[in-house]
């Protein structure tokens, strides 16, 4: 039994000062007795945090085996290679923007501006790289600071000026189409050049396999180094922590994903950049939010902006950078679809794709309420709609019939948040 474990039995004195009432049982963490009770414990905690409506990522998961059972057994090419390399390109641009908006869900907010500011980003890169023969690389930099100022636009006038956000970004949506539009002038498109960097950001593959197996073995490393430098520390502060088997099976689960991710990808033309890139964004994503100070204050923001006021956190400073955020990546996916669609055009980001972003980000587990949520809820929203649609797409059905589809599942997963919000209220956890 751990030292912890020990000092929580012994009732140690409160740090208040207050002696312990004569025969009262002391408090112990859960969590720690989960740990003691090994495998058994750990099935009783999920049968409990399921029982009190903490589903997780648990029906995102089973979707994506159920849509791949499907697909594949209708179509054998689904999980091919040359398939599923496909849609690790396909999930870049839309997946980039798509943890933009969780940023804006998880202050319990709405972005409806980002198929526009995508479009507005590949804009200003186009004209300014092509039109103008401005260097390729000065000019994405600006496209992208062009979204992250727009970003910060949204932000202040919802912030200080009190303009609620849906009216915010919805005008945002117009006028930004506006400015895009005007752009790109008569032309209504402009073509990528041949090896610019936008052109890399689909096109471009690490064909020698030792990049696809490399990043997964550092992912592995990272990820087994970052537990174990957690459960140190946790152990040094006598709070609950992560035991070293626990550590062991964690890290192999993933190490198993990637490295047969790797196989895959190799199996067809290689790693893809616009994966690498993505996979990039997220981790950055999820630091911010999960390891900084400033990530903590978001939730706290989303949770209950008047409690966040009167803890000290700034909540004007927050909510505008949370929508510069969203705004500088609406703009750098809007590059890659550009990328996808070999230019920028005077439709880039209309359509479906601001219904794809959010989607994406709700499905994927993210809440719309605010306050719940985690950065790979991107990731995991994405694959969903994606291989909804590379299903589809290889069973030669009409894009009607994707969008019903689609929107059935956005419907569910937001049915699983509410019915799941009103279990946790039910059973006292929220």
């Amino acid at each position: 039994m751990s030292d912890t474990v020990n000092k929580e039995r012994e009732g140690a004195e409160p740090s208040n000062g207050t002696a312990p009432a004569p025969g009262a049982v002391p408090a112990v963490d859960p969590r720690l007795l989960v740990r003691e009770q090994g495998f058994a414990g750990y099935l009783a905690d999920f049968k409990r945090r399921i029982r009190g409506g903490e589903l997780g990522s648990l029906p995102v998961i089973l979707g994506l085996i159920v849509i791949a059972v499907i697909f594949q057994s209708l179509n054998d090419r689904f999980l091919s290679a040359g398939s599923l390399s496909d849609i690790g390109v396909y999930i870049a641009g839309t997946g980039i923007m798509a943890t933009g908006i969780v940023f804006v869900l998880l202050l319990g907010e709405i972005d409806l501006s980002v198929g526009s500011v995508a479009g507005v980003g590949a804009a200003v890169w186009a004209v300014l790289s092509v039109t103008h023969d401005l260097n390729d690389t000065v000019a994405v930099v600006l496209a992208i600071l062009a979204g992250l100022a727009i970003g910060l636009l949204h932000g202040f006038f919802f912030a200080r000026v009190g303009v609620p956000a849906f009216v915010v970004t919805l005008a945002g949506f117009l006028g930004w189409s506006g400015l895009q539009i005007w752009l790109m002038g008569k032309e209504g498109s402009i073509n990528t050049p041949n090896g610019s960097i936008v052109e890399d950001l689909t096109g471009y593959y690490f064909e020698d396999i030792a990049a696809a197996y490399g990043l997964a073995l550092v992912a592995t490393l990272v990820y087994a180094g970052s537990l174990l430098l957690d459960a140190d520390r946790r152990r040094k502060a006598n709070l609950p922590f992560r035991p070293v088997a626990e550590i062991v099976v964690r890290t192999a689960v993933l190490a198993v994903v990637a490295f047969v991710a790797a196989y895959i990808l190799n199996q067809s033309r290689g790693l893809p950049l616009a994966l690498v890139l993505f996979l990039a964004v997220l981790l950055i994503a999820d630091f911010v939010v999960r390891r900084t100070v400033y990530g903590r204050q978001i939730f706290a923001v989303g949770g209950n902006a008047e409690a966040a006021r009167r803890a000290g956190i700034n909540v004007e400073r927050v909510r505008i950078t949370v929508f510069g955020i969203a705004g500088m990546l609406a703009a750098f996916g809007g590059l890659f679809i550009a990328s996808m669609s070999g230019g920028a055009t005077k439709s880039l980001g209309a359509g479906n794709t601001l219904m794809n972003v959010i989607a994406a980000a709700v499905i994927g587990g993210t809440s719309l309420f605010g306050g719940r949520g985690k950065i790979w809820s991107a990731l995991l929203g994405i694959l969903v709609i994606q291989s909804i649609e590379q299903g589809l797409n290889l069973l030669g059905m009409a894009s009607e019939i994707q969008f019903m589809i689609t929107g059935a599942v956005l419907l569910a997963a937001v049915v699983i948040d509410s019915v799941s919000r009103r279990t946790q209220k039910t059973a006292g956890r929220t």
